[in-house]
């Protein structure tokens, strides 16, 4: 009589493994111990303060007061900033993501493009204001190759880098680079048969586009520009270093509430990060139910 023999190879539980537990969860606990001491607990901290006075008490003094005059106006400053530059940075990185992943140029330019839109996207602060003074500053390369080259006084047509205009060129440095990455993927992802399909019914270049590419597009182009919106309305450090207090924005009034010597308000400097993070909430909360839907639709 012959005794099959069975061989259990089913997983076996690690006798320190509790029901419902993988190990495989002790690799997010970095980042969660990050998002809780430098996100979560700031945010409540700071959305708490916006409706307490010194003493602990409830109050919607803080609140009301970003009703003030010179708030009102940088708050406008900075939505005006934010739309400019997120607007000019989708126009003209479409315009050159197109150009580089869609217009059959080498895949040698186009690995070198993503990988500098990557380092630039992140190219801000201090580094990106000192670059900006050097090139076109009242004594910056540019300035002076046009004004020595071909007679253009930058200065006597009314440009000034420390202004309105020099900040908005500023942001558009990483708002370029940034577009570029996140609307690679879409235009990835427009497939080959839609355009030949157009073509065979007549459709040229630019009507494909029009009527077809585009349309698709829509969704990740506007969830794009909310998101641009974001990154531009919370920028400071190159604001500050690149402008100082010559211009008046919403970012550069929160530090001066809570860091300054004059203006130190620490609690209406939490009613203002709280208006800056109900804006920026509600633009990323955009680009993220849009790009859920555009990457429905390409699928």
């Amino acid at each position: 009589m012959t005794i099959a023999s069975h061989t259990d190879t089913s997983p076996r539980r690690s006798p320190l493994a509790l029901p419902g537990w993988s190990w495989n969860w002790l690799g997010v606990v970095p980042f969660a111990l990050f998002a809780l001491l430098f996100l979560i607990l700031p945010t409540i901290q700071i959305v708490f303060g916006a409706f307490r006075t010194p003493e602990g008490d409830i109050t919607l003094r803080n609140i009301a007061g970003l009703m003030e005059p010179n708030i009102l106006h940088a708050a406008w400053v900075s939505i005006k900033l934010s739309l400019i530059s997120a607007l000019g940075g989708c126009i003209i990185g479409l315009g050159l993501a197109i150009a580089v992943i869609r217009g059959g140029l080498p895949s040698v330019l186009r690995d070198a493009t993503m990988t500098f839109s990557g380092v630039a996207s992140n190219f801000a602060g201090v580094p990106l204001a000192f670059a900006f003074i050097a090139t076109l500053g009242r004594l910056g390369i540019v300035t002076l190759l046009l004004r020595d080259l071909l007679g253009i006084n930058l200065s006597a047509l009314g440009f000034n880098l420390i202004s309105f205009t020099g900040l908005t060129l500023a942001y558009l440095y990483f708002q370029i680079p940034l577009m570029l990455l996140i609307i690679a993927p879409a235009l990835d992802g427009l497939k080959r048969e839609w355009r030949e399909a157009a073509e065979s019914l007549g459709a040229e270049g630019i009507e494909y586009w029009r009527r077809v590419a585009l349309p698709v597009l829509w969704p990740s182009l506007l969830g794009t520009f909310a998101l641009l919106f974001a990154n531009a309305f919370g920028a400071v450090a190159t604001a500050m270093a690149l402008t100082g207090s010559s211009l008046s924005i919403i970012p550069i009034i929160l530090f001066a509430q809570i860091r300054g010597d004059v203006l130190q308000d620490p609690h209406l400097g939490y009613a203002i990060a709280f208006g800056m993070i109900a804006i920026t909430g509600i633009a990323n909360l955009i680009y993220i139910i849009l790009r859920s839907r555009a990457e429905r639709w390409l699928k």
